[in-house]
């Protein structure tokens, strides 16, 4: 509350300063300093966006002039040209501002000329006519190029790019909006955010979310580090989209939230603020009526009633609007919740009902695995333990099936040897466990042999060093030594065990 009225004070007192410097340039009857003190006014009542009083007072600066001073004519009505853009009344707008391209050109003067020709671009992009747009735009940016007006370079490629943007013409849109971004930042010049913020729609709009996500937070900070109420609100709207397009709606649901509540404050502070300065005018007219009255009673009289009945009807009429205003706002952000937190829930629902089929699978594949592993094994003993018996019959010499003994029991230590069942465990287990291999090898201190990476598989599914010695047909002490070797090559702190060590992965 307290910046809040610091503000307020600030706005008068500097309401005030301008007016009575106006009134002292009245008294000493300088035209030029008349003029120049009108549009000092009338650039406040444009910055706290009370259009219709700024064009007033430029008008009463024109007046003061009459064509005496070119190129504060010029000035002047590019002025008015931009005020009627806020009112959007763009046919008003160009009318003033061909008056100063008409000025300018005349007389050749290039600052006011490229201002008015990319304000009257401004106004035929916000009507829609883009190649009008990009014409007088251009125009512009050849003229402040001339003139070497970075400043003006990087307005104008920033009002390019949005043309672009609007055509959907998204590669244009970037170039320009980087050479406006670059210069911008090299002045140090706050109009940068906007710029920023422009970026970040452009890459958001062509599927490029992880840069649409690094701008929108970066105009984010600028906002913040500026202090600019409006910036720091489509920031928050922008992440919001952003969030939602990535499937990531939690966030979404809370920049969103944000986003709100700074509208909410800023169209109240909007509005207090204007309403503060139209009673400050109101307030201001009323006590120079006064001081007229002691000098023409009747007249003053029923110029100070209407003013009073004027004041009144403007306070009910702002505090209506207010209010309408707000219970609409109310209504619609209390509907869009509920939508959102529906949405939220019918995605959540999904995730939890994906994952637990997930989990479902994961968990009959690693069953049907172990169960894969523990056949080989045994599998593995059996022919061993065949193989064991047919050379025992082998070495009885009295027997004449020696040859043919021999024979089958080559055969089967050739088939404990083939690779086409640890080719079908491979599939079955990359299937569970698609990048164990790939983050195991990388977490290694030294390079993992293809038998070390057998042994960490079959470890992953954390059999005994017994059934691992029966699936690789070694020795229990050879397990254990596999066990050792591959231990000094992994990160393994001296207290962890081996198996909880793979089952990270």
């Amino acid at each position: 509350m307290l910046s809040q009225n610091s503000a307020i004070q600030y706005n008068d007192s500097l309401f005030f300063e301008y007016k009575g410097e106006l009134n002292k340039a009245l008294e000493e009857g300088d035209q030029s300093k008349i003029a120049k003190k009108y549009v000092q006014l009338g650039d406040y009542y444009q910055s706290v966006e009370i259009n219709t009083q700024a064009i007033e007072q430029y008008n009463q600066a024109l007046s003061v002039i009459k064509d005496n001073i070119p190129e504060l004519e010029a000035h002047i009505k590019n002025k008015i040209g931009l005020s009627y853009i806020n009112l959007k009344n763009y046919v008003k707008s160009r009318e003033y501002l061909n008056e100063s391209i008409h000025i300018s050109e005349e007389k050749k003067l290039k600052e006011p000329l490229a201002l008015a020709e990319s304000l009257v671009g401004t106004t035929y992009e916000k009507q829609g006519n883009y190649l009008k747009a990009l014409e007088h735009q251009n125009k512009s940016l050849e003229l402040y190029t001339e003139a070497k007006d970075r400043l003006g370079i990087a307005i104008v490629n920033e009002n390019i790019g949005s043309v672009y943007e609007d055509l959907e013409q998204f590669e244009k849109a970037l170039k320009f909006f980087t050479i406006s971004n670059t210069v911008f930042s090299e002045l140090n010049h706050k109009a940068r955010i906007n710029v920023v913020n422009n970026l970040a729609d452009v890459y958001r709009k062509t599927g490029d979310y992880n840069n649409a996500m690094v701008f929108t937070n970066r105009a984010l900070k600028l906002a913040e580090l500026y202090e600019d109420h409006h910036q720091i609100e489509s920031a928050h709207k922008d992440l919001a989209r952003l969030y939602a397009l990535m499937g990531e709606f939690k966030q979404a649901y809370e920049h969103r939230l944000i986003y709100e509540q700074l509208q909410e404050e800023g169209f109240y502070s909007q509005n207090f603020r204007q309403l503060n300065t139209l009673q400050t005018i109101f307030d201001t007219k009323q006590k120079e009526s006064e001081i007229a009255l002691l000098k023409q009673e009747n007249k003053v009289s029923e110029a100070n009633q209407n003013m009073l009945i004027f004041g009144v009807f403007l306070l009910f009429f702002l505090s209506g609007v207010s209010f309408f205003f707000y219970n609409r706002k109310r209504q619609e952000s209390a509907k869009l919740q509920a939508y959102e937190q529906k949405l939220l829930k019918v995605e959540l629902d999904r995730k939890a009902i994906e994952e637990k089929k997930l989990q479902d699978e994961i968990r009959l594949k690693t069953a049907s695995l172990s169960k894969y592993s523990l056949n080989m094994a045994q599998k593995n003993k059996m022919i061993a333990e065949t193989s064991s018996t047919l050379q025992n019959l082998a070495s009885r010499s009295s027997m004449d099936p020696v040859p043919k003994i021999k024979s089958l029991a080559k055969e089967l230590d050739k088939s404990l040897s083939e690779e086409h069942e640890w080719e079908e465990f491979m599939s079955f287990f990359q299937e569970i466990h698609p990048q164990f291999v790939k983050q195991l090898s990388k977490r290694a201190i030294s390079k993992l042999s293809s038998t070390e990476l057998r042994l960490a598989m079959l470890l992953r599914l954390n059999l005994s060093s017994k059934e691992i010695a029966a699936i690789l047909r070694v020795t229990p002490d050879s397990v254990r030594v596999a066990r050792y070797r591959l231990r000094r090559k992994l990160p393994i702190e001296q207290k962890q065990e081996l198996v909880n060590f793979m089952l990270q992965f």
